[in-house]
């Protein structure tokens, strides 16, 4: 305890510190190819630059070709603290890339300069996802300013890519690198909760529907020469919405506690009032319970558009946007016991285990056999106009992290 001490002290003498690196962060705009912008390069680079500077000096580079940037990558950072024991490796693992700021007039400061105001830094970026980066940071630079050694190996993982796929990020690391081994201890910091007690190792079943009807298109008052693709998909979307009373188990581990089937994007079709659309095209977001297989949902949406072919007189084909299939990480697993035991320590709560409906990087790994665990201590406003982290956040949510590490 002497040395947790110790570390904590120097987290606590590092706000100042914190401050101008999610500053410098922020600053250098991350945005992927699809939201308009270059990627992580240049964010990478900073980030080097400033580890280097203050005693992480332990770096690789996983670089992704993508030839949709002008540098043609999308980099991926490890920066290795070598540790007492290497028989295993303590990971904290953050994404670089940011979303766009969206309607800028909603914003009360520049998103790109990090305000500081009553406890809060805002910014894009600063919450999802430099605070579990900087907590990370700053928990590994504890051990280095008290000249002693983390008890195991630590690796800060900070990867390209997560808002759009991962493809260039931990996708990308899976399939084309080694890094990891059975026994690590990998924490994601990109969830959670105000309090940091929960601890996200299971995430729901995902399948993303793009759903193409095609009809026979006519005039508006000529329906009975026509088959109405827009109507065929309202009648189709109301029956896969009800898919919720045929998935109907519950499972008290997520919110909300049962599978769900939302129409949500819908394109447009014909441009004018008075056309019967031949075509229509929308989107499901399906969020299901691990206790079913995609394999079970894709026969019960093909039976009922079936269905609806034959009421409607149309035809009815699908694509999948995402279909992501993820175990659990064990309750019991050893992340999720050391976790619970560095809040406790730090913060006197007792942390349990969740299951979420979204997605993260840790179902990746899971898939690849890897035990991760999403935790950290967040108001959750990512993604979201003045969006902020709580400054008392990032140093707590660094000293739980330096216990792990210790």
């Amino acid at each position: 305890m002497e040395l947790f001490e110790k570390l904590t002290s120097t987290i606590d003498a590092s706000r100042k510190e914190m401050i101008e690196l999610e500053t410098l962060l922020t600053s250098v705009q991350a945005l992927a190819p699809e939201s308009g912008g270059q990627g992580e390069l240049a964010k990478c680079e900073k980030l080097a630059e400033w580890l280097k500077a203050n005693g992480i000096t332990k770096l690789e580079r996983f670089d992704a070709p993508d030839s949709r940037v002008e540098s043609g990558i999308r980099p991926n950072l490890v920066a290795t603290i070598d540790g007492q024991s290497d028989d295993y490796t303590v990971w904290v693992m953050a994404h670089m890339d940011v979303v766009p700021t969206g309607e800028l007039s909603l914003w009360n400061t520049d998103p790109w300069k990090v305000v500081e105001k009553d406890g809060r830094l805002y910014g894009r970026g600063v919450e999802d996802n430099q605070q579990g980066m900087v907590s990370g940071i700053f928990a590994a630079l504890s051990f280095i300013k008290n000249g002693v050694k983390p008890a195991h190996t630590v690796k800060l993982l900070c990867v390209a890519d997560e808002e759009v796929g991962s493809a260039y990020g931990i996708q990308y690391l899976l399939e084309k690198h080694n890094l990891f081994r059975k026994d690590d201890i990998i924490i994601i910091p990109d969830g959670g909760d105000a309090k940091g007690e929960t601890i996200e190792v299971a995430e729901k079943n995902l399948l993303w529907l793009k759903i193409r009807t095609l009809g026979k298109q006519s005039h508006g008052s000529r329906p009975d020469e026509g088959s109405n693709a827009f109507l065929a998909n309202c009648a189709l979307a109301m029956k896969l919405n009800n898919m919720e009373k045929t998935f109907s188990k519950r499972d008290p581990l997520f919110a909300p506690d049962y599978s769900t089937f939302q129409p949500t994007k819908k394109e447009a079709n014909v441009p004018n009032v008075n056309t019967i659309p031949g075509e229509d095209v929308f989107y499901m977001d399906c969020r299901i319970l691990p206790c079913y297989s995609l394999d079970e949902v894709r026969k019960e949406v093909r039976r009922i558009m079936d269905e609806v072919e034959s009421e409607y007189k149309v035809k009815i084909t699908w694509t999948e946007e995402q279909a992501v299939e993820s175990p659990a990480t064990p309750a019991d697993a050893p992340v999720v016991k050391i976790l619970s035991e560095a809040v406790a320590a730090v913060s006197g709560r007792k942390a349990y285990p969740i299951g979420i409906g979204g997605g993260t990087v840790g179902s990746y790994l899971r898939i690849a056999g890897f035990n991760a665990a999403v935790w950290g201590t967040l108001d959750e406003t990512a993604h979201q106009p003045n969006e902020y982290c709580i400054l008392d956040n990032m140093v707590n949510d660094a000293k739980v992290l330096a216990y792990v590490m210790k």
